[in-house]
């Protein structure tokens, strides 16, 4: 899939994709918008010392270099399985300059979760451990993870690009793939969205967005 790079309103790079006239992360502030959804509404809401993490989307890496940086300081140890049909390439991921502005001693470690291999636990640090698994996440069912998940980030693209990331299908099988207790978080609060959540039995609930974005959604099985 091609796409360019560009600079978000805070500093931070996001990819744009002319087949889908879409991007990555918002253009207000790839930083502070994955910081809000996933971070903060998501795992910082996981009262878990050792959490099962899932990540529909790897993307740009984004959101797990945020979650390596994160439990530098609350300790948490992470094992982070991540499900991406379309990898970034390494030269790309050598642009981005999310470790230039969060945490430059930490650029090898951000390399190394785009060089790792795919397919295969990576121990990137001791508290954090990569799964990246290269596949099609509208199919779940094919999906046969070593354990439930306490901590799921959707991060697909938006359903009127990609609606076949959107279905009923989908959030009930990560509905059977969650712990008890589990938390689900997506930027997209759309009605059809919360609805299929609600659907597939999680509890919903409406929070305020990231700078540009008026809400949220947070599910908890």
């Amino acid at each position: 899939m091609q796409h360019i790079i560009e600079i978000t309103e805070d500093g931070s790079h996001t990819l744009y994709v002319p087949e889908l006239d879409e991007h990555y992360h918002s253009t207000h502030g790839a930083i502070q918008e994955s910081l809000h959804v996933y971070l903060e509404a998501g795992l910082h809401h996981c009262g878990k010392s050792e959490v099962n993490l899932l990540e529909i989307g790897f993307g740009t890496g984004l959101n797990a270099f945020l979650t390596l940086l994160d439990i530098k300081k609350s300790g948490k140890t992470i094992k982070y399985t991540t499900l991406e049909r379309y990898p970034v390439s390494f030269v790309d991921a050598e642009m981005f300059n999310y470790s230039k502005l969060l945490d430059p001693a930490q650029e090898e470690k951000f390399m190394r979760l785009h060089s790792c291999p795919w397919g295969d636990w990576v121990g990137i640090t001791p508290n954090f451990h990569l799964k990246k698994l290269q596949m099609d996440a509208s199919s779940l069912e094919d999906f046969q993870p070593e354990g439930l998940f306490d901590v799921i980030y959707y991060d697909a693209f938006a359903p009127e690009k990609q609606p076949g990331m959107w279905t009923q299908a989908i959030f009930n099988r990560l509905y059977t793939l969650s712990n008890q207790g589990a938390v689900l978080t997506t930027y997209c609060a759309k009605g059809v969205v919360r609805r299929m959540l609600q659907s597939a039995d999680f509890g919903v609930e409406r929070l305020p967005g990231p700078l540009g974005k008026r809400e949220i959604l947070r599910a908890v099985k």
